[in-house]
């Protein structure tokens, strides 16, 4: 298992954009998938962006064509880039394995307001 810490969050207005970090405590050279997930009050937690070591991507249908998820492994770290954001986009975001394996990081909070 590796510890994700997950950093860039903040408040932007509509429109606006944001690139999350996430910084793994280990190598994830053999994670095949490493993917984004966020988490609304009320809400369950959902996968909105997903890179894989083989370059195949996924993006819920809310996000795509606005978000971009890439890995650098030689730094064990996945990013998130988004732009064009929403309100409804507000939410605490975290990474983990696509499926999850790992245990959760503390999220980094998103606000999309005006």
């Amino acid at each position: 298992q590796v510890q994700l810490v997950e950093s860039g969050g903040g408040l932007v207005q509509p429109g606006g954009s944001l690139r999350l970090s996430c910084a793994a405590s280990g190598s994830i050279f053999s994670i095949y998938s490493m993917g984004w997930y966020r988490q609304a009050p009320g809400k369950q937690r959902e996968l909105v962006a997903a890179k894989s070591n083989g370059g195949r991507t996924y993006y819920a249908d809310s996000v795509k064509g606005r978000f971009t998820c890439s890995r650098d492994n030689a730094k064990n770290t996945v990013y998130l880039q988004m732009n064009s954001l929403k309100p409804e986009d507000t939410a605490v975001y975290y990474c983990n394995e696509d499926p999850p394996r790992h245990s959760w990081g503390q999220g980094t909070q998103v606000t999309v307001s005006s």
